[in-house]
């Protein structure tokens, strides 16, 4: 870890700030434990599964509406701020779960809140602080950052799983609400600084004044610059097929493997499973990012990703859907480090909240459609191998795009933006 005066550069510690609120944050509570909740809910209501999955993709087309106006406020408040409000309004909205708990509209309103402050309370947020404090070291940062929502991914599922076989999915829900305003909460409010200029300090703890004036300088183009990028286009198509194809598989996963026949505690474990991917691709992605070129190792995960797809939509016993699960979490557990980092290194981070806004928009419109998508699939024909095939042709169609980006615009520790 970088040193300044003999001290650990205080960025890790930011770092590890993002790790935490990651690890109880609404995706691994809401989006990477839905699928346990979801069996609890469906009997609960009596409804179908593209009922109860109606749930999850109000939450991700909600989260998708409010994703850009949560950048705008990132860039305009700075995202501390931010992250205490959503923080909050996400703990106590988890604690009035059973005030929901009556009529599948009301559910439908939970889940909308919930998604309504997703944005500011998340991955956004904190890619935007980890990137500020790193920029030689920024993959490896951000991948620091999402080993939290790794580990979430591993953890969460299976306490998900006996909480709500113990005492339902209702109180489950006000448990996690109780941690997120003890846990998460006051460590934010305690350690994250938003720059490191806040505390006399440079990216990476550089001391150079070439690093000095890089830092001054609003470095990036404006969101109505962005847009008109072939870049930007082409990130937004390959986060739309990724995205719908992993939520897709691991909101519906605990469903495929019971349907098989499986034990709701080999289901858990299958999620759990996933996680463990996620955990290695969110541990080495960014790393890999800083090493090489981005667009080709995001290319070499969201060809496992479709691996994964092909195993569970082919393979009949329970060896191939835990495998496929594995290489699903490891594209998976990438993707959010690929989309900070790759906004950073092709927009720079004058705009950065905003630009990833509008990208985080796709992702949550996106995922929401997939998992509606494959319950849809499997009412229409009794069988998840038709949804899980069209998932397999979209993920290796991402695998394509994404190499086809171009050289960085912003590379590290350049101080300045390449030249066309």
């Amino acid at each position: 870890m970088t040193e300044t005066r003999g001290k650990i550069f205080y960025g890790w510690w930011v770092a590890l700030t993002a790790a935490l609120g990651s690890f109880l944050g609404t995706v691994t509570i809401i989006v990477f434990s839905f699928g346990i909740f979801a069996k609890a809910i469906g009997r609960e209501f009596h409804s179908g599964r593209a009922q109860v999955s109606l749930a999850f993709t109000i939450h991700s087309l909600t989260a998708a509406l409010f994703f850009p106006l949560a950048g705008r406020l990132v860039d305009k408040y700075g995202p501390r701020k931010v992250l205490l409000a959503c923080t909050a309004v996400v703990g106590l909205t988890l604690l009035s779960s059973c005030f929901f708990s009556h009529a599948l509209w009301q559910l439908y309103v939970f889940y909308f809140a919930l998604g309504a402050v997703a944005g500011g309370a998340g991955t956004l947020s904190y890619s935007d602080v980890v990137s500020q404090w790193f920029d030689r070291q920024r993959g490896l940062a951000l991948s620091v950052m999402m080993v939290g929502m790794g580990l979430g991914a591993v953890a969460v599922p299976s306490i998900s799983q006996q909480l709500v076989q113990r005492w339902g999915w209702c109180v489950a829900y006000r448990i996690f609400g109780f941690a997120v305003l003890l846990i998460p909460l006051p460590v934010i409010a305690a350690f994250l600084r938003e720059k490191p200029q806040s505390m006399g300090m440079l990216p990476d703890g550089e001391t150079s004044p070439a690093a000095k004036q890089w830092a001054m300088e609003e470095q990036g183009p404006t969101i109505s610059e962005a847009v008109r990028a072939r870049a930007f286009w082409i990130m937004a198509s390959v986060f739309v097929l990724v995205t719908a194809s992993v939520h897709a598989c691991f909101i519906h996963l605990p469903a495929i493997l019971t349907d098989r026949g499986s034990t709701a505690h080999t289901a858990a474990f299958a999620s759990s499973l996933l996680g463990v991917g996620l955990l290695i691709g969110r541990g080495s992605a960014g790393y890999l990012m800083d090493q090489y070129f981005a667009p080709r190792v995001a290319a070499v995960l969201f060809a496992a990703v479709a691996i994964g797809l092909a195993l569970l939509a082919l393979g009949h016993d329970i060896p191939s859907a835990l495998v496929g699960a594995l290489l699903v979490g490891l594209g998976a557990g990438s993707e959010v480090d690929i989309i900070a980092f790759l906004i950073s290194r092709y927009f720079g981070l004058r705009s950065f909240g905003t630009i990833s806004g509008w990208i985080w928009a796709v992702y949550g419109v996106s995922g929401g459609l997939g998992a509606y998508l494959m319950g849809l699939g499997f009412d229409k024909t009794g069988s998840y191998v038709a949804p899980l095939s069209g998932f397999v042709c979209a993920s290796a169609l991402a695998t394509f795009l994404i190499t086809n980006l171009g050289p960085y615009r912003y590379r590290a520790a350049s101080y300045a933006p390449e030249q066309d």
